[in-house]
C-alpha cells in the first residue's frame, strides 16, 4: 500500500503539471476533465470491490470489542462494502473466529485483479508514447516527435540548414522534452518578489483545507450519520459516502463546459463560500436527516473543482513559471493526511458534533486564505507590468504580441525557425533589441 501510494503521488503531481505545461491558459478544461476521472475512479472501485467482501469478522477469535472500537470497526465494513444489508454494530459482542484459512470466505483478491486489469492499459500506452517519442535508452536519441507550441505554428515554413552555436544562448536547439521540475531550480526564485512565495503559499493552504474535508468528510459522514442525534440506520447511512463522491464525479463533469466560459478565479470563490456556507447550514439544522443527505450533495459539488480551478488560477497568476503545481499537490495531499486524522481524534474525544464545527472552521480557513491569495494577486508585480505592456503596444493581450513577433521573423528570415522560436517568448531576451 505504501508502494502503491508513493506511485499514485507521482502520477497526480507529474500529470497535473505536465497538462500545465503544455497546454497553459487552456489548462483549465482538461484539469477538469483530469479529475471528473479521479472522481469516477473513486466513485467505480468500491463498487467493484463491495461482492468480493467477506461477511464474517476477519479479526481473531476470543476478543471483546468495546462499544467505541466496535462503531469504528464497524464504520471501517460499511466504507469499503456498503450494501451489507444485514450487518451490525458489534458493541459489547464476542467476536466470531477467523476466516478460514482455505480463502473460502473471502474473494477480495478477485478486487485487486480486477483493479490491476483496468490499470494495464495506462502503462502499457505511456511506453508506447516513449518509443514514439524515442525517450526510452533501447531507441536512438532522435529529436521526439512532438512538437513544441510554437514550433507547431511554423511547421509549415521549410527548414533551413542553421549552425546552433551561431543561435544565442536561450535559443539552443530544443533538447528533447528538458526537465519536468526545471522551474524548481534555485536560480529561478532569485530576486523574486515575496508576492511569489506568498501566493504559492496560501494557494496550497486553501487546496490543504479543501482536499482536507473532502477526505476527513467522506471518511466520516457514515460515523456521524449514525451517532446521536441522528441515529441514521446503518443501512441508509451508507450510502452517504457514496452519494458525496457521486456529486464530486458529477460536479467535475459539469465544470468541464462551464470552466471554459467561467475564470478559475470565479470558480474558486464559489467553491470555498458554498462550501462554508453548506456546513453553516448542517451545522444548524444538524437534527435534520434530509437536510443531511441535501447538505452531503451539496458539498459535493462545490468541492468538486475546487483542485483543478485553484491550480489554473494560480498558474495563470504566475505565468505558468513557478513551481504552482508541484506546491499545490504536495498541499492537498498533506490535508488530506492530516485534516482526516486531526477530525478523527476530535471526534473520538468531543462527539459526533464536533464534526460539522470542524467543517465549519475548515470552510471559514479556506475562505481566509482565498481572500489573502486575491490580495497577494493584487500585489504581484507580473499583473501590473503585463498591463503596461499590452497597454504601450497597444494590443489586446499578450498572446497578440506574440503571433506578430512570430509573423515578423516569419516574413524576414525565411526557414530560420529556431530564431521564430525564441520570439515567441515574453519577455524577449535583450540580444532581440539588435
Amino acid at each position: 500500500m505504501a508502494l502503491a501510494g508513493l506511485a499514485m503521488g507521482c502520477i497526480d503531481t507529474v500529470a497535473n503539471m505536465q497538462l500545465v505545461r503544455m497546454y497553459q491558459k487552456d489548462s483549465a478544461v482538461f484539469l477538469q476533465v483530469l479529475h471528473f476521472f479521479v472522481g469516477f475512479g473513486a466513485l467505480l472501485s468500491p463498487l467493484i470491490a463491495d461482492p468480493f467482501l467477506s461477511e464474517a469478522s476477519c479479526l481473531p477469535a476470543n476478543n471483546t470489542a468495546n462499544a467505541s472500537s466496535g462503531s469504528h470497526l464497524f464504520h471501517a465494513s460499511r466504507v469499503l462494502g456498503q450494501h451489507h444489508a444485514d450487518a451490525r454494530p458489534w458493541s459489547n459482542q464476542s467476536l466470531p473466529g477467523p476466516p478460514p484459512q482455505d480463502g473460502a470466505g473471502t474473494r477480495v483478491s478477485y478486487a485487486f485483479w480486477i483493479m490491476a486489469l483496468i490499470n494495464l492499459p495506462v502503462p502499457l500506452a505511456v511506453l508506447f508514447l516513449l518509443s514514439k517519442e524515442r525517450l526510452l535508452t533501447c531507441c536512438p536519441q532522435r529529436r521526439p516527435l512532438l512538437l513544441s507550441a510554437d514550433e507547431l505554428a511554423l511547421e509549415t515554413q521549410p527548414p533551413e540548414k542553421e549552425d546552433a552555436s551561431s543561435l544565442p544562448p536561450k535559443c539552443q536547439p530544443h533538447q528533447g522534452h528538458g526537465d519536468l521540475f526545471s522551474c524548481c531550480q534555485r536560480k529561478n526564485f532569485k530576486g523574486a518578489p515575496y508576492s511569489f512565495f506568498a501566493i504559492h503559499i496560501t494557494a496550497a493552504l486553501v487546496l490543504f483545507m479543501t482536499d482536507g474535508m473532502t477526505g476527513a468528510y467522506s471518511a466520516f459522514v457514515y460515523s456521524y450519520a449514525v451517532e446521536k442525534p441522528l441515529s441514521v440506520g446503518h443501512k441508509v447511512a451508507g450510502y452517504l459516502p457514496s452519494l458525496f463522491w457521486g456529486f464530486i464525479t458529477l460536479g467535475r463533469l459539469i465544470s468541464i463546459p462551464i470552466s471554459s466560459k467561467v475564470k478559475p478565479a470565479t470558480m474558486v470563490f464559489i467553491n470555498v463560500v458554498g462550501v462554508m456556507v453548506t456546513f453553516l447550514v448542517l451545522l444548524v439544522l444538524s437534527y435534520n436527516v434530509v437536510f443531511l443527505f441535501l447538505g452531503t450533495a451539496s458539498l459535493g459539488l462545490f468541492l468538486s473543482s475546487s483542485f483543478p480551478s485553484m491550480l489554473a488560477y494560480t498558474e495563470d497568476i504566475l505565468q505558468y513559471r513557478g513551481c504552482a503545481t508541484t506546491v499545490l499537490v504536495i498541499g492537498a495531499g498533506i490535508g488530506e493526511m492530516a485534516l482526516q486524522m486531526l477530525v478523527g481524534s476530535v471526534f473520538q474525544a468531543r462527539g459526533s458534533y464536533s464534526f460539522l464545527v470542524c467543517g465549519v472552521i475548515f470552510g471559514c480557513l479556506a475562505f481566509t486564505f482565498y481572500i489573502l491569495l486575491l490580495f497577494f494577486h493584487r500585489m504581484h508585480p507580473g499583473l501590473s507590468s503585463v498591463s503596461t505592456r499590452d497597454k504601450s503596444l497597444g494590443m489586446e493581450n499578450l498572446e497578440c504580441y506574440q503571433r506578430l513577433l512570430v509573423r515578423a521573423v516569419q516574413d524576414a528570415q525565411m526557414g530560420r525557425k529556431k530564431t521564430a522560436i525564441c520570439f515567441a517568448h515574453w519577455p524577449p531576451p535583450a540580444w532581440t533589441t539588435s
